[in-house]
């Protein structure tokens, strides 16, 4: 069954390079205002709207979404608007609810170059050089306005109320030692909706699909098998 892969703040499609490559069928979107110059949107709703029709535009049929942060939020929402072509959710790095703290809006609106290195250093449990230059020249060409939209985007989204309504399978993936959803997060899930899944990949940030690709696909793969049986 097809995967979307769907990214997070600040970020483009190529954070799911290892899980594109490793799927079948696999297709990992890049978000409308992230890569084509325009301004893309503000709220959680419409991004799933523009990957809703992504995926009639693919026609891809029977999917299973998987979004990291952000890109979690907005599986969500799509997830809680019961279509059809949503068979599952796996979340990576995410929430029901992704408030974001005020000093990372005064940070980006004051100086956004070093902003993004701040966060570039918290995305991963281990940072290095590579990684860092790679995520914060991502964040660079996703550009201030978007980046700051998305994080808006992430503060004002909350489905807490709206969770009971689910009806798919979901995995809740988080880094053993994410700084920005820790797992906490997950274990929301497992301890309030019932059939969720918990699982702490280890020794992983907040990008554990960038950072630990192995053991994010094999519970991918885990959990598809588990939930959606063939």
């Amino acid at each position: 069954m097809p995967y979307l892969f769907i990214h997070g703040s600040g970020c483009t499609s190529d954070v799911f390079a290892a899980q594109t490559a490793s799927f079948d069928d696999a297709v990992a979107v890049t978000l409308p205002g992230h890569a084509d110059g325009c301004e893309g949107p503000g709220t959680i709703a419409a991004f799933a709207d523009a990957v809703n029709d992504e995926i009639d535009r693919l026609s891809l049929g029977d999917v299973v979404l998987c979004g990291n942060s952000m890109g979690g939020a907005i599986a969500l929402e799509l997830a809680l608007r019961d279509l059809r072509s949503i068979r599952a959710v796996a979340l990576i790095g995410s929430g029901v609810r992704l408030r974001v703290a005020p000093a990372i809006f005064e940070n980006l609106e004051a100086d956004f170059p070093a902003a993004a290195r701040q966060l570039a250093g918290m995305f991963f449990a281990r940072p290095d050089s590579h990684s860092i230059d790679a995520a914060v020249d991502m964040m660079l060409r996703v550009g201030k306005e978007q980046t700051v939209r998305d994080f808006r985007a992430c503060d004002a989204f909350d489905a807490t109320e709206r969770i009971v309504s689910l009806h798919v399978p979901l995995l809740a993936l988080t880094g053993e030692r994410d700084v920005l959803t820790p797992p906490k997060f997950a274990q929301w899930f497992a301890d309030r909706v019932p059939g969720a899944e918990a699982r702490i990949v280890p020794d992983a940030g907040h990008l554990a699909m960038v950072e630990r690709p192995e053991e994010t696909n094999a519970a991918l793969r885990a959990f598809e098998e588990r939930s959606l049986p063939r």
